[in-house]
């Protein structure tokens, strides 16, 4: 399966050839849709328009679940589209994510061990740390200066790293430093995109923290 969202994830819809079906469950030959993968959560919307209930990602491919079983059969060509307002919120928290996260490990240390956990839903991103420290001290500082860098002029990339075929980078510089991260996420292109970011802090347990972000 070709995965158009990362070739071009501004892709709203595509036509697509059914290379399985049983039942409601299909698959294509490509797609725009993105499946929960990452801690991101699925795309929204309709292939050959009847709306996918679940989108579950099976090794190289991704299988669709839709909300009953459609009219057309295994080698038609369909019409693949996304809800956009989705698709597009989802991408401004996941960079936003990237950039709270970088901006965490530069304050307190840390580095992608301390990560025990993360997600990215349609309201908020939340971010899980293995730390005894307190979030409230370095969350109105952090989210200044996110909010400084979604309001600058800073490109972002994602793209497959060429030294590991398979895997794909998220990659900003800003103020003379590189943040890196692995990830196969859709994401947005500029930091301005993103636009101002609410952060909140919510303990999880004894020695666990949560940092929790939302779009304002």
């Amino acid at each position: 399966m070709e995965k158009l969202f990362w070739k071009d994830p501004y892709m709203k819809e595509c036509e697509a050839k059914v290379t399985s079906k049983m039942g409601p469950e299909i698959q294509l030959d490509q797609t725009v849709f993105f499946a929960f993968s990452g801690g991101q959560a699925s795309d929204q919307g309709t292939i050959g328009g009847v709306k996918v209930q679940e989108a579950v990602k099976t090794d190289d491919n991704i299988t669709y679940v839709l909300e009953k079983v459609p009219d057309f059969n295994e080698g038609d060509t369909v019409k693949v589209e996304i809800d956009w307002n989705h698709r597009h919120k989802l991408m401004r928290l996941h960079s936003a994510a990237h950039i709270v996260s970088f901006l965490v490990f530069e304050k307190w240390g840390m580095d992608f061990k301390d990560i025990i956990g993360s997600n990215i839903s349609i309201d908020k991103a939340r971010l899980d740390f293995a730390t005894e420290k307190n979030p409230n001290e370095i969350i109105p500082e952090i989210e200044e200066t996110t909010n400084r860098l979604t309001s600058e002029d800073h490109e972002i990339k994602a793209y497959e790293d060429p030294e590991q075929p398979g895997r794909r980078l998220w990659e900003m510089h800003f103020d003379d430093k590189d943040i890196l991260f692995p990830c196969g996420g859709t994401h947005v292109k500029n930091s301005q995109e993103i636009g101002q970011i609410k952060l909140k802090r919510k303990n999880i347990g004894a020695g666990k923290e949560r940092i929790e972000v939302s779009l304002v």
